[in-house]
This record gives structure tokens, C-alpha cells and sequence, in this order.
């Protein structure tokens, strides 16, 4: 089955997959390594234009949509 998501709001595009790289790049610039990895939560709010996420339950943050 191939799949397909895009979230488009205020004029902008995002995938699933840029939303997770992005707070995948937060983690390991914040010293930790991408393979530590091992649960990734993703909560969007468009109307905040933020995408809450935790990472192994215990790392979390947001960034701009």
C-alpha cells in the first residue's frame, strides 16, 4: 500500500516525514544520538502553528509549524 500525508495549513506544506526529522534534529542537537531513538509522540496543533513532540517519553518541546 503506498501512503500519502501532507498537512497543508496557512498556506503552508508539511509531510509526516519533515515533522519527524525536524524533532529528530532537535534531539541530536541537544547532544543525544539519532539511534537512542526509540519512541517519537508528535501532537499538531495548526491552530498554534506548533508540533508538540517527546521522544523516549522523557525529551520534549515544540517547534513552529
Amino acid at each position: 500500500m503506498k501512503e500519502s500525508f501532507v498537512l497543508q495549513f496557512g498556506g503552508k506544506d508539511t509531510t509526516k516525514d519533515d515533522l519527524k526529522n525536524t524533532a529528530k534534529k532537535i534531539f541530536t542537537d541537544a547532544g543525544n544520538k539519532a539511534s537512542d531513538i526509540k519512541k517519537l509522540d508528535l501532537y499538531v496543533q495548526p491552530e498554534n502553528g506548533k508540533v508538540y513532540y517527546v521522544i523516549n517519553e522523557d525529551f520534549k518541546g515544540d517547534f513552529d509549524l
